[in-house]
């Protein structure tokens, strides 16, 4: 490893993780990839930029329901009604997706859920939202209440649709986070965004995201489009050895997100290398402790240490482990102190945990004194 990268143990200001934009071109107008363990982002344009969700607001629809469904508030075999509001705004009589649910049935959770996924059917959106909160209004307080939880800074919910409201916004980075949570939170839920098709009322209709059925490793997530925002989608893959998280939006046409999608995810997977950096156990660094039974304490990682790296980029590399420090008593063997920060001509390409070897409990008062002597002496790095 060595060999590598030149490791050097500091603390480090944070900065924005973007690699090689000159590599990667697309035409979408809003665009990110995220390394879903780390979230390192590898590429982004226009990230932060506010745009209407349209349909890939329904993630966060799925995502209140399944936090419901974690919390024990509501079942996936619980059954909701149809309510005329929900049939008439989201129906076959609305010309938008719909599951085509009847008017005054019951239908079951999961069900909801798999059309809302695989048919984008707003119809089964509202009763979601009916069935858990009362009204669409409540249920969109919901929804922003979970946004900021899972930090979500710059997104506004209206409704669980998507339907165009000028007071509903997200961003790029924002829906790429969203997945994100949903992939780590959820992952028994997970197979939903990968089926192919689902029938309901005698109508078969197949997963909006056309990349799911195209081969190419894709299992999920979203898709949407109004005539104002384009067309957008949100896409998954765990092609070349890691989970990857794309958003494009702004495009012009169904065809040319599927290409402009497809572009992304398959760049991001076939451009970079995995490296394995330090094995199982390996100390990446110390890390200095004030006031502990030892002045420092080893950092290791979660197991093996493997860096995504850019082909024919090895001679670019270097390294920091950066934690906010000196760490204080007691350190605990297995908490999450530091992290390893991967860099190729100064831009960050990879962010991964690093986590204590060993206690270090709080040392006695000669250990204090010595430690206070030398942070006045030398300060600490």
């Amino acid at each position: 490893m060595k060999r590598i990268l030149r490791v050097v143990a500091a603390t480090l200001a944070l900065i924005t993780p973007v690699f090689a934009q000159a590599q990667f071109e697309t035409q979408a107008k809003f665009a990110i990839l995220m390394d879903e363990e780390s979230g390192t982002v590898i590429f982004q344009k226009d990230a932060d930029l506010p745009m209407e969700p349209a349909s890939m607001a329904k993630l966060m629809t799925i995502a209140v329901v399944f936090n419901e469904v974690r919390a024990g508030r509501v079942k996936m075999t619980d059954e909701f009604f149809v309510s005329e509001h929900a049939w008439r705004t989201g129906g076959a009589t609305s010309g938008g997706s719909t599951m085509f649910a009847d008017l005054n049935s019951k239908i079951s959770v999961e069900n909801l859920v798999r059309s809302v996924i695989i048919q984008s059917g707003n119809d089964a959106a509202i009763v979601l939202a009916e069935g858990i909160a009362g009204s669409e209004g409540s249920f969109a307080a919901m929804m922003n209440e979970l946004a900021q939880d899972i930090g979500l800074t710059d997104s506004h919910f209206t409704n669980p649709t998507g339907l165009p409201d000028p007071n509903m916004h997200v961003t790029a980075r924002d829906l790429a986070d969203l997945a994100r949570y949903l992939i780590r939170e959820y992952p028994d839920y997970y197979h939903y965004f990968s089926e192919p098709e689902m029938e309901w009322n005698g109508i078969t209709q197949p997963n909006r995201n056309s990349l799911v059925e195209m081969g190419i490793g894709v299992d999920g997530l979203k898709t949407g489009h109004t005539e104002a925002a384009g067309y957008g989608s949100v896409i998954s893959t765990d092609e070349g050895g890691r989970r990857l998280i794309g958003v494009v939006h702004g495009l012009t046409s169904m065809a040319q997100r599927t290409e402009e999608g497809r572009k992304l995810i398959t760049w991001g997977s076939r451009a970079f290398e995995r490296v394995s950096a330090y094995t199982d156990g390996a100390v990446v660094a110390h890390a200095n402790v004030y006031g502990g039974t030892s002045g420092s304490v080893a950092l290791v990682g979660d197991g093996e240490i493997a860096l995504y790296l850019p082909r024919g980029s090895r001679k670019c590399l270097s390294a920091s482990v950066s934690y906010t420090g000196p760490l204080m008593p007691p350190v605990m063997q297995g908490d999450q102190v530091a992290e390893l920060r991967v860099f190729c001509d100064d831009q960050l390409v990879q962010v991964a945990p690093l986590y204590a070897a060993e206690t270090v409990e709080e040392g006695g008062i000669t250990r204090k004194a010595a430690d206070a002597l030398k942070q006045l002496a030398l300060g600490w790095m």
